[in-house]
């Protein structure tokens, strides 16, 4: 038998997020083309996102604005990609929300 996959953690405790100017950031992990469009935990300090979307054209960075953006309860536009755009690991930023909320608020969304 393989190796028992990883599966990450439901708990956000190890997220960093980190309050900055104007708002907060965070590490994202994307795995695209997902079933659906969900919040998978925390895995090495980074926020695990599933998306439905292909990794094309920008489509996957949209929909991660859109998912994050209805999560934290801000519009899709306080959602800044800062580094990482083209690829699965990501920086973002969002805007007038403090470390504590996004925190609590992500923890809410989390999916198993």
């Amino acid at each position: 038998m393989g190796k028992p996959r990883s599966r990450p953690e439901q708990s956000l405790g190890a997220l960093d997020v980190r309050d900055g100017a104007g708002g907060s950031t965070f590490r994202v992990r994307v795995q695209p083309r997902a079933s659906r469009n969900a919040l998978g935990g925390e895995r090495e300090g980074a926020l695990v996102v599933r998306l439905t979307a292909p990794p094309v054209e920008g489509a996957a960075n949209r929909a991660l604005a859109r998912l994050l953006g209805r999560t934290l309860g801000v519009a899709p536009s306080a959602v800044t990609i800062v580094s990482g755009g083209g690829g699965r690991s990501k920086r973002v930023a969002v805007a007038g929300i403090d470390a504590e909320t996004v925190r609590s608020r992500l923890m809410a969304g989390v999916e198993d």
